[in-house]
């Protein structure tokens, strides 16, 4: 995984270089954004790696699954990513750009996963609760997973901190 990142890095930062300077890091945000989940789909990655598809027909999918998302600048950079047979780093570029916009614009993006639906009040309590903690303005992203039984996992930076009932049970059957 830490190699991933280092070969997704250049990448994340010319493309944090170009959305500083075009004023534009929500946009790129959203695209990146977008194309992770694309690349993330599993009938998409196997597309992918489908020799018979072919790079040129592999590329125009992609581009006509992302086009109301991708501007000229987005198309372009999924292009250089195919030639340069990156385009399995677009998650680890995804998240790096997010570390480096924070960063530049002060916040810290923080996941939260509920076992159950957080109400308008209990987002902004825990958001107040999380700016004391890390100092600084803090963007919630709220998950519901039923799977966790009880509680949540915050994510914030390289941070976890997992209050969850499933993440209890293992603890204790690791301690067992």
């Amino acid at each position: 995984m830490a190699e991933l990142a280092e070969l997704a890095r250049p990448y994340a930062e010319a493309v944090y270089k170009i959305a500083k300077e075009q004023g534009g890091a929500q946009k790129w945000s959203e695209m990146l954004e977008m194309l992770s989940l694309v690349m993330a789909d599993q009938d998409i990655s196997r597309a992918a790696r489908n020799p018979r598809v072919g790079n040129e027909r592999f590329i125009a999918l992609l581009l006509d699954i992302c086009s109301e998302k991708l501007n000229k600048e987005g198309v372009a950079f999924v292009k250089v990513l195919s030639e340069n047979k990156r385009l399995n780093l677009v998650g680890s570029i995804a998240e790096l750009y997010e570390q480096y916009r924070s960063d530049g614009e002060g916040y810290l993006a923080v996941g939260v996963t509920s076992a159950f639906p957080m109400d308008k009040k209990e987002q902004e309590k825990l958001s107040k609760t999380l700016a004391k903690q890390f100092g600084k303005e803090i963007r919630l992203t709220v998950e519901e997973d039923s799977s966790l039984i009880g509680g949540i996992i915050i994510r914030a930076g390289d941070k976890v901190i997992d209050g969850s009932v499933s993440g209890q049970i293992e603890q204790l059957a690791k301690q067992l």
